[in-house]
């Protein structure tokens, strides 16, 4: 057992990581069940976005599914009290969320793209087969990537001095592990800093297509080039800051187990610990961003969402023909690149 807290750290996650946790899961539960039924009649009406747009909050979904567990363990100040195997899956889930999420976020960035740059080319890019074999690719591979977390013992006794007891982790431990490092550093290159260059690029793009086009009036140009800021920066706000400081972890705690004597009195590597995890509590609001600025920006997507609603509700309508066109979708794009085309 090894004295790696400090009683700061666990009252910080006492209060602050159950407070986020809790509003992630009221909010982005019913919101992402939502964007998965407005998704799933986007791809029933011939639009491949809504085959990301279903991915998306499918894997948002599962991951906010794992918050009641890691509310429990952070609300007792990071004491693991369900059984290994869970741990491995609420990880797993985790890790899964965060990488799908920046995959498909960069594939529906591409498809808005081709769709406002080139609309008359590439169309195979932009057809539902090529989506879902994008997508089933993406699924495949970021499970066997997150699979090696089902493979290892992902819980630790921990000692603390602090409060004089032990306290059993659940996968973030401190110091990192040798193999935690190596994939680590794979993981920032390949699943977050090539999809976000690829989207800063892609909404670069659209951005200069949008102000250039002369057929789309300015408040539609301004109301678009606003969207495009703020997924840029809910990306940026969401995942920079938890790839930057895993970064530093990774970097301060390459030695850390070498000896004792560097292992207890690495005051950086600890207070890298604590920042790093508050970037795990804020990686969680990309669950409630991502059904807002995807699926229910557009006049259309809300009212779709609506319908919805009204279906399963049973409201009267004024004729067979017009309930069951409540589930039919006039959205083209969640952008409207119907207007811009």
């Amino acid at each position: 057992m090894n004295s790696t807290c400090t009683e700061d750290q666990h009252d910080l996650d006492h209060y602050l990581f159950p407070v986020v946790y809790i509003f992630v899961l009221i909010v982005s539960v019913p919101a992402n069940i939502g964007s998965l039924c407005v998704s799933f009649l986007q791809a029933k009406k011939e639009n491949e976005l809504g085959i990301y747009l279903f991915s998306l909050s499918l894997s948002d979904l599962l991951y906010a599914l794992t918050l009641p567990q890691w509310i429990d363990y952070t609300w007792n100040k990071d004491n693991w009290r369900f059984s290994p195997a869970l741990c491995k899956g609420s990880a797993f889930f985790m890790y899964l969320n965060f990488y799908s999420s920046t995959a498909f976020l960069t594939c529906i960035a591409i498809d808005r793209y081709l769709a406002v740059v080139y609309p008359l080319r590439f169309s195979f890019l932009r057809s539902r087969r090529c989506a879902f074999m994008v997508s089933l690719f993406i699924w495949v591979l970021e499970t066997i990537i997150n699979a090696v977390i089902l493979l290892k013992d992902e819980t630790a006794v921990e000692y603390c001095d602090a409060k004089k007891s032990n306290f059993t982790l659940c996968y973030d431990k401190y110091p990192l592990e040798k193999w935690q490092i190596r994939f680590n550093f794979i993981r920032m290159c390949v699943g977050y800093a090539i999809p976000l260059i690829i989207i800063l690029i892609c909404n670069q793009k659209v951005y200069r297509a949008v102000r250039q086009n002369q057929a789309t009036e300015n408040n539609e140009k301004k109301r678009i080039i606003k969207l495009l800021i703020s997924i840029s920066l809910t990306f940026v706000l969401c995942f920079t800051p938890f790839h930057v400081m895993l970064l530093i972890r990774s970097i301060l705690e390459r030695d850390v187990k070498l000896n004792e004597h560097v292992f207890d009195h690495n005051k950086s590597g600890k207070q890298a610990y604590k920042i790093y995890r508050i970037t795990v509590a804020l990686t969680s609001l990309n669950c409630v961003a991502d059904p807002f600025l995807y699926c229910f920006v557009t006049e259309t997507g809300r009212s779709d969402m609506w319908n919805i609603l009204k279906f399963f509700a049973g409201k009267p309508n004024k004729s067979e023909r017009q309930r069951k066109s409540l589930l039919s979708l006039s959205t083209k794009d969640t952008v409207e690149l119907d207007i811009l085309e």
